[in-house]
């Protein structure tokens, strides 16, 4: 037996050489296997299928930033605007095609009753797409 046996009148040193005849037996085997399904992957099905050409839309997204800074103050796209002139813009934003989307920049320090106030007049005037606009960590930091 290759790593020892029953009886007891053998030298009791631990073997120094490896047995590999169960490893070389294991890989022939998967040797074999290997060389029986090769040519199995490389079996291919033809397709004819068909060609589509369209030509990209260029179409950018229109946006519409309304910023909102620490005070509680409004900026639609940079420029001031009074909350009582708001309703009406997103009003008139939300008829158009396609509708533009709508992008909340708020201050680490807006309260939250406020950014909630934005966020229900855009709904109820017919804003469907909105998203909030945050700026990485490092760039907060410089």
């Amino acid at each position: 037996m290759a790593f020892g046996g029953f009886n007891n009148n053998q030298q009791q040193t631990p073997m120094s050489e490896i047995n590999v005849t169960p490893m070389v037996d294991v890989m022939l085997v998967l040797l074999v296997i290997f060389i029986i399904t090769a040519p199995l992957f490389t079996h291919a099905v033809k397709l004819d299928l068909p060609n589509a050409q369209s030509t990209p839309v260029q179409e950018k997204p229109q946006t519409v930033t309304i910023a909102i800074n620490s005070e509680g103050k409004l900026f639609w796209n940079n420029a001031p605007i009074a909350q009582p002139d708001l309703e009406p813009r997103l009003a008139a934003e939300a008829k158009k095609t396609p509708q533009p989307e709508l992008q909340l920049r708020a201050d680490k320090a807006t309260r939250y009753e406020i950014i909630a106030q934005v966020m229900a007049a855009a709904q109820n005037n017919g804003m469907n797409k909105m998203g909030f606009v945050t700026e990485p960590k490092e760039a907060a930091k410089k």
